[in-house]
């Protein structure tokens, strides 16, 4: 298996920028915009986060805009001018991160100097449920008409009804949401300079099937009206889910939830229009992970033999911390770094041996830090 992986490409992530910035750089994001929050009030310390984890392995580091968005800017008081001044900010507080890492001195065990490593950008996107208060990125329920009525007595639900009516809805759920992510993408697309320091764009914590078809529209028809005019490309893209508690969040009509081949097909094989470039998991618990994976092999060789390559496999999972909504608080747990690092890259290495993938994607999430990285950068590289 270890030979199989060396052959294999893979690119170390950054870890929870937003835990990162509570845990280590002790900042209070308790607050709209999250992580997004010291773009403006303590820049320095977003490039020192980022700095954090390049100096630990990471080739990739995220943006702080994940729960950027437009209403979320609107209810923390900012203006639509302000808001996209911020949102392109955070690409370029990455940018000089990533330029510091790369004047540094980098030495091999034995001193020599080294070459510094290549190191991407990836514009982070949380879901439309992550602009909501309480967020709702794990649970799906979505207001109209995003989602469906939610009742306020009887069982709530996520899904449409499977009716005339209920299809309708559905569609216009998929329209509505489509435009969301199409007016964010526009805010960083619009901007040359800032686009052309973006390596990668990340669609993450995605809870509703509906919702990876409207990224998909949306990607669409950025590149068929909007980059197509400017002469731009859309990056390389990758849709990651979130399964708590190893379920992902749609429900179906007669009960249960929706599996991993289906989000999975709905985002690497459907004919829906731009097909994501990577997919994978986030935020979710890494003893799900193994059983989860083997429900995804099928999409992407199904990929592989539709578009003639193989997808890139996704994986940031959380250390196993459990976040409360409600309090917007963590309760910790028992399990340690390196324990997770250990069990992240066993589940890495049964992936890329696979022949499934064309490489993979591995970091962090939700309480994963520098520690953590640098011990998942030992595992794998």
């Amino acid at each position: 298996m270890e030979n199989c992986a060396k052959k294999a490409q893979v690119l170390i992530l950054d870890g929870g920028l937003g835990t990162t910035l509570e845990d280590d750089f002790h900042q209070d994001i308790s607050h709209a915009l999250w992580s997004a929050k010291p773009i403006d009030e303590n820049p320095e310390v977003i490039i020192s986060a980022h700095l954090a984890f390049l100096r630990a392995g990471a080739n990739v580091i995220l943006t702080s805009t994940y729960q950027c968005a437009y209403n979320t800017f609107e209810r923390a008081g900012y203006s639509r001018q302000d808001a996209v001044r911020t949102m392109r900010k955070s690409v370029a507080l990455a940018r000089e991160a990533k330029r510091r890492f790369l004047e540094e001195p980098h030495a091999s065990d034995h001193g020599n100097s080294l070459p510094p490593r290549e190191v991407k950008i990836a514009l982070s996107l949380g879901p439309y449920g992550a602009t909501l208060f309480p967020a709702q990125e794990f649970d799906g329920f979505y207001p109209p008409p995003y989602g469906p009525v939610l009742s306020d007595t009887g069982e709530r639900t996520n899904t449409f009804a499977d009716t005339p009516e209920g299809r309708v809805h559905e569609d216009a759920a998929i329209d509505a949401l489509a435009a969301f992510h199409h007016e964010r993408l526009h805010a960083f697309a619009d901007d040359e300079e800032t686009w052309k320091f973006i390596d990668f764009v990340a669609f993450e914590t995605v809870p509703l099937r509906r919702e990876i078809y409207a990224i998909r529209r949306a990607v669409t028809q950025l590149t068929n009206g909007g980059l197509g005019n400017t002469g731009l490309q859309m990056k390389p893209w990758w849709i990651t889910t979130d399964y708590p508690d190893g379920h992902f969040p749609e429900m179906k009509l007669g009960g249960g939830h929706l599996t991993t081949a289906d989000v999975a097909q709905a985002a690497l094989v459907e004919d829906r229009g731009a097909v994501a470039w990577g997919f994978g998991i986030n935020c979710t618990g890494l003893e799900f992970l193994p059983v989860l994976l083997k429900e995804v092999h099928s999409a992407a060789k199904e990929h592989w033999e539709k578009y003639g390559e193989r997808p890139w496999l996704i994986l940031y999972p959380n250390r196993g911390d459990v976040y409360d909504p409600e309090t917007q608080s963590w309760h910790q747990t028992e399990k340690d770094g390196q324990g997770w690092a250990v069990g992240l890259g066993g589940v890495v290495l049964e992936n890329v041996c696979c022949g499934c993938w064309e490489g993979v994607v591995a970091g962090g999430c939700c309480k994963t830090g520098p520690t953590e990285i640098a011990a998942l950068t030992k595992e794998l590289l």
